[in-house]
């Protein structure tokens, strides 16, 4: 039997990247969005041309009010779909980038940030534990700035410092359903975040990159594969561990 994953924010991005990367090895997906409804459905198709199973949902994951109702449609889903009630693996990627200097941050920014990356984060796993198979994995994405400091992240790198902590807690309070949880933590890649600054521009890049010891910025196929291999059998007793992926930055 196949597994199932639930990524949030897959449409595009290291969310797309993961999603397919679980295709990849022989995993069925439940790709979700919050508004680009044809890329997430341009996801579906790739995965189900890898042969696998795959279906799109719409989700705000900054919209707590909403979650029972996704349950309810993923619970439906799993039923017409897979003739499941559970899935395996809940990967709690969906997020944007958002930068302000403390000075200037604003009270909606943070709340913004706050409440799709830390706030979403602990509600919608809550909303979803009684679908999470036991013995099934979550795996929480964080950032490597919580680790180094770049001006301007204040908000969004300490609402990620709240799920790396959060992932620690998950881990002993669902452990004893078998469930392991760890923290993903990536350096800087190219991808669309904060507009795909670090991806479109040259000298930001290059910056980067200096910081980096293997001497070169991220890709989402740096990021996806290990997400992927962090759900194999081969990592079934990795638990409560924050993993950086990022080259070796600011070592």
């Amino acid at each position: 039997m196949s597994k199932i994953a639930v990524v949030t924010g897959s449409s595009r991005g290291l969310g797309r990247n993961t999603a397919l990367s679980i295709a990849r090895s022989g995993g069925d997906v439940v790709v979700t969005y919050h508004s680009r409804s044809q890329d997430a459905d341009a996801v579906v198709s790739e995965i189900r041309a890898m042969g696998c199973k795959a279906v799109a949902l719409q989700l705000d994951t900054g919209h707590v009010a909403g979650f029972a109702a996704f349950a309810g449609r993923l619970r439906t889903v799993l039923s017409e779909t897979w003739q499941r009630e559970t899935f395996d693996f809940l990967v709690n990627n969906a997020g944007y980038g958002d930068m302000a200097l403390i000075a200037d941050m604003t009270e909606a920014q943070f709340d913004a940030l706050v409440n799709v990356h830390f706030k979403g984060v602990f509600f919608l796993t809550q909303a979803l534990l009684p679908l999470i198979a036991d013995g099934g994995r979550i795996v929480n994405i964080s950032t490597g700035l919580t680790r180094f400091a770049y001006p301007g992240f204040s908000a969004y790198a300490a609402a990620k410092g709240a799920v790396e902590v959060l992932s620690v807690y998950m881990a002993k309070e669902l452990g004893a359903r078998g469930i392991a949880v760890n923290t993903v933590a990536p350096g800087a890649i190219e991808t669309d975040f904060l507009g795909g600054a670090v991806r479109d521009t040259p000298d930001l890049n290059t910056q980067f990159a200096g910081m980096i010891a293997l001497g070169r910025v991220g890709v989402p196929d740096d990021i996806g594969p290990m997400i992927a291999s962090l759900l194999s059998e081969d990592n079934r007793w990795v638990n409560a561990q924050r993993i950086e992926v990022s080259g070796g930055q600011a070592i």
